[in-house]
């Protein structure tokens, strides 16, 4: 399994949850407090939702792959190593409300781009890891 995460911040996060909803005909697969997901199966897309400041337009925070295993992490930071990318690698990384292993890379417009594989989901974990560059989200203040 493999999708294309976009992960927007958001002014009004039940307003886009529902107009999400209706657009994509599914409901989030998560909701936490500042966060919603979906898990769109057509088209298969990833759409993550977090609570921006009020008052603020609609913006692309960050964009990702998600991947099926952390062996799909690891293929993928080879491939971009080789390619010639500057790649970060976060390994049992807190984001999202999950345990997640990634890597990013920086597209030439300063663009984040994620590959990531959810090894746990839970309540109990926090939005991102703290401090982390390039944490959770795109940032540090996720």
């Amino acid at each position: 399994m493999s999708r294309v995460q976009l992960a927007l911040r958001v002014a009004d996060l039940e307003a886009s949850i529902a107009f999400y909803s209706k657009l994509f005909g599914t409901e989030p697969a998560k909701r936490r407090e500042g966060y919603a997901n979906f898990a769109v199966t057509e088209p298969p897309l990833k759409l993550v939702l977090i609570e921006g400041e009020a008052g603020e337009d609609t913006r692309l925070d960050h964009l990702g792959v998600e991947v099926a295993s952390t062996e799909d992490v690891t293929a993928a930071t080879t491939r971009l190593k080789d390619a010639g990318l500057a790649t970060f690698e976060e390994n049992d990384t807190s984001c999202c409300y999950a345990l997640q292993d990634k890597v990013w890379v920086t597209g030439p417009g300063k663009e984040p781009w994620e590959g990531y594989v959810v090894k746990t989901d839970a309540d109990t974990l926090g939005k991102s890891a703290e401090g982390t560059p390039d944490a959770c989200c795109g940032t540090t203040a996720c």
